[in-house]
């Protein structure tokens, strides 16, 4: 197989028809897809979120339990002290701007939401250190709302299965979002990220060993041996 089957000339019909059959078929294969960070509200969810930056679930699930544990409401952390606050969330890195955005937010959810998480996009990307890829991960997994998460992962995979060409996250977000229905946009962020962090990796994806080859335009970027792909397939749970 050849490393660029193109979507050279692929009409728009065939891309849908290719992208939801991708879509189809990392749903059978990652059917326990789901946000890897643990909470239990929409605020713990926000909180673990914005920790989530430049850091892996997995160390951000370390951290959580005594955080969740001292603060439990939106008045709690805007009253925090953010050296206490700095020090609980150190091992998550970037801490003391992570602890002034948490508290931030905290005191705007105070004083605009009445200290509970909204479940609009535009209030939510209006609160100090939440972005649209936070605010569609509260969406999508807090409220139900879809949401499409671009992070780094989607980002990649997005552009190596050639569903769009773009870099910028919300134009990505937008181009992508065009060929799924609505109803589908929260799962697929969770099977493409799964995907990227277990197969589809950005140094050697383990092509060999990937479900979708015969649909992926990059087939051949990593190693196309089984045997050799096999090795480079991780389990979970991830970054």
């Amino acid at each position: 197989m050849s490393r660029n089957r193109s979507a050279a000339g692929e009409s728009r019909l065939a891309l849908v028809r290719r992208a939801r059959r991708i879509d189809r078929i990392l749903a059978e294969t990652y059917p326990d897809a789901h946000c890897e960070l643990d909470y239990s509200s929409p605020l713990e969810l926000l909180v673990a979120t914005i920790l989530s930056a430049q850091c892996t679930d997995k160390r951000v699930n370390t951290v959580t339990p005594v955080l969740f544990a001292k603060y439990r409401t939106a008045a709690d952390y805007a009253a925090a002290d953010q050296a206490e606050l700095e020090e609980i969330i150190r091992p998550t890195g970037f801490y003391r701007a992570k602890a002034s955005n948490i508290i931030a937010m905290a005191q705007a959810l105070c004083e605009r939401h009445h200290g509970e998480v909204p479940d609009r996009l535009e209030d939510l990307v209006r609160l100090p250190g939440v972005g649209r890829k936070t605010a569609n991960v509260v969406l999508g997994n807090a409220f139900g709302i879809p949401g499409i998460t671009v992070d780094t992962h989607f980002q990649r995979l997005a552009r190596r299965f050639g569903w769009t060409k773009e870099t910028d996250p919300v134009k990505i977000e937008h181009e992508v979002g065009e060929l799924f229905p609505k109803s589908s946009w929260t799962m697929l962020s969770h099977r493409l990220i799964w995907h990227g962090r277990r197969i589809c990796h950005a140094r050697r994806p383990a092509c060999g060993a990937c479900p979708i080859a015969t649909l992926c335009p990059s087939y051949g970027t990593g190693p196309t041996d089984p045997e050799e792909a096999r090795k480079l397939v991780k389990a979970g749970p991830f970054s």
